[in-house]
């Protein structure tokens, strides 16, 4: 009976054991991952209902740097949003993200010349210098 229990405990502690690899994040996984939730949520988020969702989703993509390139095409969609408070942090975003964000530079430019915004000029032209030097346009 004793001997039953061990085998039946056993196997339950290796069958319990043997799920968690598959609740973790698989190692061959690339997408970043931020406060829990993985990059392409956090671009999901970029076209929430809320400005502050918006605006939270880019400042955690910004916090991503580099590695958020795949979220490119998205923020360079984000630089058209209505809302100041979300235009900054996309244009910090595209800094972060450097010169992967090569695609944004069309657009950046067109912002350092149209925004209305001050501050907001000020960090499509800081996010130009980080992303491609020769396309800051010259005053």
């Amino acid at each position: 009976m004793l001997k039953r229990v061990v085998v039946a405990f056993g196997a339950a502690i290796l069958l319990g054991s043997s799920s968690l690899p598959a609740q973790a994040k698989p190692a061959h996984s690339k997408e970043p991952v931020s406060s829990g939730r993985p990059l392409s949520q956090w671009i999901a988020d970029l076209k929430g209902a809320a400005p502050q969702t918006r605006n939270a989703a880019a400042y955690e993509i910004a916090g991503m740097g580099a590695e958020a390139a795949a979220a490119v095409p998205a923020l360079i969609e984000a630089l058209d949003d209505p809302a100041p408070s979300v235009r900054f942090p996309v244009t910090v975003a595209l800094l972060e993200i450097g010169p992967a964000a090569k695609a944004a530079v069309p657009r950046l430019q067109q912002m350092v010349d149209e925004e209305l915004n001050d501050e907001i000029a000020a960090s499509a032209r800081r996010a130009l210098k980080r992303i491609d030097p020769a396309a800051v346009p010259t005053q």
